[in-house]
């Protein structure tokens, strides 16, 4: 049977461009970039073309201010501890938002451990943080604001620019966590006003494992890893070459068709939205209707649970998801969907549909009928069901 990916977020499959750019890497045999030699000349050489084209598709003036990382997660641990610790003498109080990534909320708890005050700030029913609110939680000892640019859960992209006013007037380090907006997105850093951007190349089908902090000229850091001087002294360690090859090659090719995609997507997205009602009733949508990802729906469907809904899928052939990928196997309700206002029975049957640049309406139509047969089926086993519509257990 195949299988119709619609859990694109989790991880884009690699393009036959990046295939072919890191097999062609293989062969080459690469030395260690950071050697003096010729081979390690001819290796940096291709270290660095990677990070051109990584910059270019995030309208990063100077290459420099990109590092590459082992992927998201180090990148936003590297961000929130690296400058929270590196300006802790103006401040140790931290701003971060109630739908953060647990890279982010985890690496606040570290920092509280170490001494810092974090707060967290609220978000409104359609999952949007409100800039006064950032604006309202600063104090003078604040020295860094981490908020996401899209939720990897609801698709809700956050109005980083306004904030980014106030931080710059405020001279505060301004984090944003865009592990799943680059590459679905247009991403730019120098509109955008941040000081930090995260990044995963697997987001943009490039390899998982390599992933790229974006630091702002000027902006204080320490590295994460100590050790040698590589990444212009700010990550130590040899770097996965074979992969920064890999994502400077899926950098290119997103930058040259992601108008397209993204405009593909979002008809695919209008299409699941338009005829959700007809297929399925009793159904939350999460996802803002105007700020989100033009390829991420986010369902909870009432009355049974999203890991039921997602099973029963996988066995017809569709590959779905309840949350993120990070957060898989956790019991808990999602922490976004409660601070957006779903009660816990709600969150728990909540469905994560992306989809990529190979779906097809076809897809969505076959999703949709598959959905309502396996809705169907769970709300006939539910005694939640039964006595929301007949009154009785």
């Amino acid at each position: 049977m195949k299988i119709i990916n619609l859990d694109h977020n989790s991880s884009r499959p690699l393009l036959p461009e990046v295939k072919a750019a890191m097999v062609t890497a293989i062969e080459r045999d690469y030395h260690n970039p950071a050697s003096q030699h010729q081979e390690g000349e001819r290796a940096a050489a291709a270290l660095e073309d990677a990070r051109e084209s990584v910059a270019r598709l995030l309208n990063c003036a100077n290459p420099k201010e990109i590092v590459f990382t082992s992927g998201g997660t180090e990148s936003v641990n590297h961000a929130v501890k690296g400058a929270a610790l590196a300006n802790a003498e103006k401040g140790k109080h931290i701003v971060i938002s109630n739908i953060e990534h647990n890279a982010v909320i985890r690496s606040a708890r570290r920092l509280q451990s170490m001494g810092f005050k974090v707060t967290s700030v609220p978000v409104d029913a359609q999952g949007r943080v409100d800039p006064q609110a950032v604006a309202k939680a600063v104090t003078g000892e604040t020295v860094l604001v981490s908020i996401m640019h899209s939720n990897n859960e609801t698709g809700t992209i956050q109005p980083i620019e306004e904030i980014a006013r106030l931080t710059r007037e405020k001279k505060i380090v301004l984090h944003t966590d865009a592990v799943d907006s680059v590459g679905v997105v247009p991403m730019d850093v120098q509109a955008l006003g941040v000081d930090l951007l995260s990044f995963a190349a697997n987001s943009f089908h490039g390899p998982a494992g390599v992933g790229g902090l974006y630091i702002r000229r000027g902006t204080r850091v320490f590295p994460l890893l100590e050790g040698g001087v590589q990444e212009h002294n700010k990550r130590a360690g040899s770097e996965n070459l074979i992969g920064i090859i890999g994502a400077g090659a899926a950098a290119r090719e997103t930058l040259a068709h992601l108008p397209q995609w993204s405009h593909h997507t979002l008809a695919l997205k209008r299409r699941l939205l338009d005829r959700l009602p007809a297929a399925v009733d009793e159904v939350i949508v999460n996802t803002h209707p105007e700020h989100s990802l033009p390829n991420l729906v986010s369902l909870s469907l009432r009355y049974i649970e999203g890991e039921s809904v997602m099973l029963m899928l996988d066995d017809e052939g569709f590959a779905v998801s309840t949350r993120s990928a990070c957060a898989t196997g956790s019991l808990r309700a999602s922490h976004v969907l409660t601070a957006i206002g779903l009660d816990h029975a709600d969150a728990q049957g909540t469905l994560v549909i992306s989809f990529g640049k190979d779906n097809t309406e076809e897809d969505v139509d076959r999703f949709l009928e598959a959905l309502r047969r396996t809705v169907a089926t769970l709300r006939n086993m539910s005694p939640l069901y039964r006595k929301a519509t007949n009154g009785s257990a």
